[in-house]
């Protein structure tokens, strides 16, 4: 649980950390409304701490310069997030996670107290994160390039290789990157296709930041259109299925990833591409509404093969015990 006072000292830890910070950004990320953070900031000046605020459309609240806090200190939540945090980037299949952690767990440990000291410990030696197994290991500096190239809204060049081994030369404007089934992705503006599109970062062989700029969209979604696009990505069988449900309840049954799904008069339309039939005939068998299948024919094919498997593997009795 989150108390006030706890709230007040990550303002103070935030400030520290950060040149300036406006209401609306410590607002949100302390969950609370900018009234409430106000106050909060009227609680540290009136403690004698220097916050100093500068007014207007674009305000901001900052430290005054030379300003030190004294060392860090964590209580027990704020340790954990931060174990938890580490541990789940060991598995994120970047190339330098695992010393970059090892030692940020050091640190971490070395500035808590004995008794913080143990919890932790013990969460790193019995916690089990569950993750899809890293596909390919992806560069740190590529990422960390990307990442600052969308913050700073400046566009790259990369040198990029297809699933095919197919090598070309882009200049994007970077939106964001996503983590996904072992794999990350950027997404953004390529001006050679002159359109949307998703790289891999393992696919990266160079990344440079230029000096051009652009305006990055407020209300684009990286994480949707990745796995849409995923879900469009040509196989050996595009497909089609229509689904007699509602979109509310068949958005539970299907990722994003696998599927586009669309509401269409006679319920959802479902639409994926994938290398085996036999598989999409197990997962369409397990669904509790009805289904038609509308391509392809060699689906149905599948689905009654299935259907003649399951009812011979039904129909099988036990041997009899010899007595």
């Amino acid at each position: 649980m989150y108390f006030p006072a706890t709230r007040v000292l990550t303002i103070l830890e935030m400030l520290q950390s950060r040149q300036r910070l406006s209401g609306p950004e410590l607002a949100a990320r302390l969950e609370v409304n900018t009234r409430t953070v106000r106050r909060y900031i009227t609680m540290l000046q009136d403690l004698g701490f220097p916050i100093e605020a500068e007014r207007g459309r674009h305000g901001f609240y900052h430290l005054r310069p030379g300003f030190k806090l004294p060392p860090l200190m964590f209580n027990e939540e704020e340790a954990l997030a931060l174990t938890l945090g580490l541990l789940a980037a060991r598995r994120l299949g970047l190339a330098v996670a695992a010393p970059a952690v090892e030692g940020a767990l050091a640190k971490v440990e070395r500035v808590l107290p004995p008794v913080l000291q143990e919890r932790v410990r013990a969460v790193q030696e019995t916690l089990s994160l569950s993750f899809p197994p890293v596909s390919k290991t992806s560069s740190s500096e590529t990422l960390l390039t990307l990442c600052s190239a969308a913050q700073q809204e400046r566009r790259v060049f990369l040198q990029y290789q297809d699933w095919q081994g197919k090598a070309s030369e882009r200049e994007v404007d970077v939106y964001g990157l996503v983590y996904h089934g072992g794999y990350w992705y950027s997404t953004g503006y390529c001006h050679l296709r002159q359109g949307l599109r998703v790289f891999r970062l393992d696919r990266i062989t160079l990344v440079e930041t230029r000096e051009e700029a652009f305006t990055r969209p407020l209300d684009f979604d990286c994480l949707d259109y990745v796995l849409r696009s995923l879900a469009g990505t040509p196989a050996t069988w595009p497909t089609e299925i229509l689904l007699e449900s509602t979109l509310e309840e068949v958005q539970y049954m299907f990722s994003p990833a696998l599927a586009v799904l669309e509401t269409v008069p006679e319920g959802v339309m479902m639409r994926c591409s994938v290398g085996n039939l036999g598989w999409l005939a197990h997962l369409l068998s397990g669904l509790e509404c009805p289904f038609i299948v509308i391509k392809p024919p060699e689906l149905r094919t599948e689905l009654h093969q299935l259907a003649e498997r399951v009812a011979q593997m039904a129909a099988r009795q036990p041997a009899p015990r010899a007595l």
